[in-house]
């Protein structure tokens, strides 16, 4: 068996999809399975069950004999959220608990970090592990994953191979159930579709003019072929970057969008939300050197090629991946 939990939801049911179409389909889904609208998301995909979220510890005790690989994507993403005690159960608690329980067993781990550990980038966004002590994150969701690495790195007691992937900008199908959280490309498809038009944030940052923030945006079909790789590679343990190593600005992405649905661009800008004014990355991008030095040899999408494969493949026909 492998495990996956957060199945319901962006990345983990897209990891579904990948393994099903490389063979695998004795996998277990873990997730809250209450939602209707994530819930589509793995439609039509082959798996052998599905474990509620709140019962998952207990159940990978039992059956710690059958399971071969833990996949850990689920955690509360919400940058906006500012309940701590909410992220501490949820992002640190509970993947202490699936942790200890892979160590125990000797269970294979990879988990989900993220680029919101690197805050302001302070320290760079290189994933030498000796700064992610030192690092800040602008919100309660960057501390929960960074309180994880920290925590993490400190064990004696370590599974034989786990790896924490810090997930940069990531897009692409089966986000439509985010909300606010989606991709600025889920939004700008949206927007266009609506309006014929897109707005997108002013900058606050005198270093950055309006639409010239700039992220580093992975798209979902390159994020999933790493953790397929590290499903084999199994050695090397430790904290990764998982971007496309080049930061690209909002308004490329918007230019983008409009291009893959053959559109003039008409773009303007409203104010950065207050409420995540004060909290806001204008600039990550993942310095890759360290994936690549394990052997992880594949081509990343450009963000054009990314924004078009996801446009007219899956935003348009309402496709899922």
């Amino acid at each position: 068996m492998i495990i996956i939990t957060g199945a319901a939801g962006f990345i983990g049911s897209c990891l579904v999809q990948k393994l099903n179409d490389e063979g695998f389909y004795d996998l277990v889904l873990v997730d809250d399975f209450s939602s209707e609208k994530k819930n589509k998301n793995f439609e039509g995909k082959r798996y052998s069950k599905q474990v509620e979220r709140e019962v998952f510890a207990d159940w990978l005790i039992e059956n710690q004999l059958h399971v071969q690989f833990v996949f850990h994507i689920g955690a509360r993403t919400d940058t906006s959220e500012m309940d701590k005690q909410l992220f501490n159960l949820l992002n640190l608690d509970y993947t202490k608990a699936i942790w200890n329980i892979c160590t125990e067993f000797g269970l294979p781990f990879v988990y989900a970090s993220s680029a919101a550990t690197y805050g302001l980038g302070e320290q760079g966004y290189d994933d030498d592990e000796s700064k992610i002590p030192m690092l800040k994150p602008l919100n309660p969701y960057g501390d929960s994953k960074n309180d994880f690495d920290n925590w993490a790195l400190k064990q004696e007691k370590k599974p034989y191979f786990w790896a924490g992937l810090k997930f940069f900008n990531v897009y692409g199908p089966n986000e439509n159930h985010k909300g606010r959280m989606a991709s600025v490309i889920f939004h700008t498809f949206n927007q266009i579709r609506e309006t014929g038009s897109m707005k997108l944030f002013q900058s606050h940052n005198p270093e950055f003019k309006d639409g010239e923030q700039m992220r580093d945006f992975v798209y979902i079909k390159d994020l999933v072929n790493v953790l397929y790789f590290m499903m084999h590679h199994r050695k090397d343990s430790g904290i990764y970057n998982l971007g496309t190593g080049k930061a690209r600005t909002f308004l490329d992405l918007a230019i983008g969008t409009f291009r893959a649905l053959d559109k003039e661009p008409s773009i303007s800008f409203v104010p950065t939300p207050i409420d995540i004014r004060e909290k806001y990355q204008y600039f990550t991008e993942a310095n890759m050197k360290k994936l690549r030095s394990i052997g992880y040899s594949q081509d990343f999408y450009s963000l054009e090629d990314g924004i078009k494969d996801y446009v007219k493949n899956y935003l348009v026909p309402g496709r899922f991946l």
